[in-house]
């Protein structure tokens, strides 16, 4: 009994500690960049930079950006303003077909979906002359076009459409689904080109209301992202004058309302011939322009963290505020009620997040052109502080665990789960040592090595 409380005790004291001591920041992971709005990844280790002049630029894990561009649309994008090279998303099939979507403001400032190839000869190349249009719609204002592009667990694309632009929304195409304006699209691009209507978008068959809607009522949903755990989708939806929303929905949802321009978050703005407000859907949670110290005006959509890098992170919503600078980390409190921390302020204002394959979180600097990883800082801390006498990696692990310790010795590994069970117990010999710790399921162990002297204890966690 003692020694199982001992161990929960330990086990309380590391969660507890590295939960109190996180710290979201960003370093620096490449610089060079001509106003970045979107990150994305094609299921390998390259990011994709989307430029608002038109360009797409490949990015290696090292930082380094390739030497050609991966396309150059400068000569079809208007730029400028909320204008130009806006979303980017790779086909889930994109290894095999070669096929992404861009979404851009074209010469006539209108918004315009495309679908390209990539080259057959060259991956680090599209194929300029593959384009394919798919979606043009003629846009009233030159601010509000959305522009976000992902695809969803249910393999359909969606497409986030700002209301039209303006103040406040005057003509009311929010609140209005027989045009595409202040809404999320979803389309099925597998079937007849350009695309087909998902049979259960909810205005299928409809002969009034546009069937790519998936949802609408929303003013400038400038980024949004699914949870790649669950699958929820997270909404981050610009406001007009004092509160900027989030909205999180299961993707089955479909046909919901949020409000616009009724409601700016949960506040009511302009109620005139308005629908029943038990008939909307309302923020999770919400932000003022002047809470919490700095001011804040527009926010930078971002991502459930499910990386492996920082445990304290996982589960959490990392997102942005493009005026303050600051990095806003929300996390659930066991209700329906979520906290909002703030770290920052940082530089460069903060346009848009991305992840890599490993989902890594990354956010572009849209002023300073640069794109920098977003990190536990105090994690990493601890981390590289510490001397120990043993070393294990890969951490986190899956299969298999390699330790080494300083010197060859017979040692005794033990392994705890967070409730303080013995759940593995090894003999190791030599300085280099393979452990098979396939058995285990994922989650986060507690490690302890060695004799009475020099018994160490390490935070192992399992993926």
């Amino acid at each position: 009994m003692k020694k199982t409380t001992s161990l929960l005790y330990l086990l309380s004291v590391l969660f507890s500690c590295s939960l109190a001591a996180q710290e979201i920041n960003i370093e620096t992971f490449s610089t060079g960049f001509n106003r970045p709005l979107n990150i994305q990844n094609a299921g390998d280790d390259r990011l994709f930079v989307v430029e608002q002049s038109g360009f797409i630029q490949i990015v290696q894990p090292d930082g380094s950006i390739n030497s050609d561009p991966f396309l150059n649309l400068s000569n079809k994008v208007s730029n400028g303003g909320e204008r130009g090279l806006l979303g980017l998303a790779f086909h889930p099939d994109y290894q095999q077909n070669g096929q992404f979507f861009v979404y851009y403001t074209n010469t006539s400032g209108d918004s315009q979906l495309s679908r390209f190839n990539v080259s057959e000869s060259n991956s680090n190349i599209a194929n300029p002359s593959s384009e394919l249009s798919m979606l043009t719609i003629e846009q009233p204002f030159d601010n509000h076009n959305g522009g976000c592009l992902a695809f969803g667990p249910d393999g359909y694309l969606y497409v986030s459409v700002g209301d039209g632009g303006g103040a406040g929304d005057t003509g009311n195409r929010a609140q209005n689904p027989t045009n595409l304006f202040g809404s999320i699209l979803r389309l099925d691009v597998d079937g007849e080109e350009p695309y087909t209507i998902p049979d259960d978008n909810p205005f299928k068959n409809s002969t009034s209301n546009k069937e790519e809607i998936w949802a609408y009522g929303l003013r400038n949903p400038w980024k949004f992202s699914f949870d790649s755990e669950n699958g929820e989708l997270w909404i981050a939806d610009v406001g007009q004058g004092n509160l900027e929303e989030i909205n999180k929905v299961s993707p089955n949802d479909a046909g919901l309302n949020y409000g616009w321009r009724c409601y700016e978050g949960s506040a009511p703005y302009n109620t005139t011939n308005c629908p029943d407000s038990n008939t909307l859907t309302f923020p999770v949670t919400a932000y003022s322009h002047s809470n919490d110290g700095l001011s804040k005006c527009s926010i930078t959509g971002g991502y459930v963290y499910r990386g492996s890098e920082f445990p304290s992170m996982v589960g959490k919503y990392i997102f942005a505020d493009y005026c303050s600078n600051e990095i806003g980390m929300l996390t659930a409190d066991g209700s329906d009620d979520y906290e909002i921390t703030y770290f920052g302020p940082f530089a460069g204002n903060l346009s848009s997040f991305g992840e890599d394959n490993s989902n890594s979180i990354y956010v572009a600097g849209v002023e300073n052109g640069i794109i920098y990883k977003v990190l536990d800082s105090n994690a990493l801390h601890t981390e590289k502080s510490s001397k120990n006498e043993f070393v294990l990696y890969p951490n986190p692990a899956h299969d298999r665990l390699l330790i080494t310790q300083s010197q060859r010795t017979a040692t005794t590994l033990t392994i705890y789960d967070v409730l303080g069970k013995l759940v593995a117990k090894k003999e190791i010999k030599n300085i280099e040592n393979e452990v098979d710790i396939s058995s285990l399921k994922r989650g986060v162990y507690l490690m302890q090595m060695g004799g009475n002297d020099k018994q160490e204890t390490h935070k192992l966690i399992i993926n």
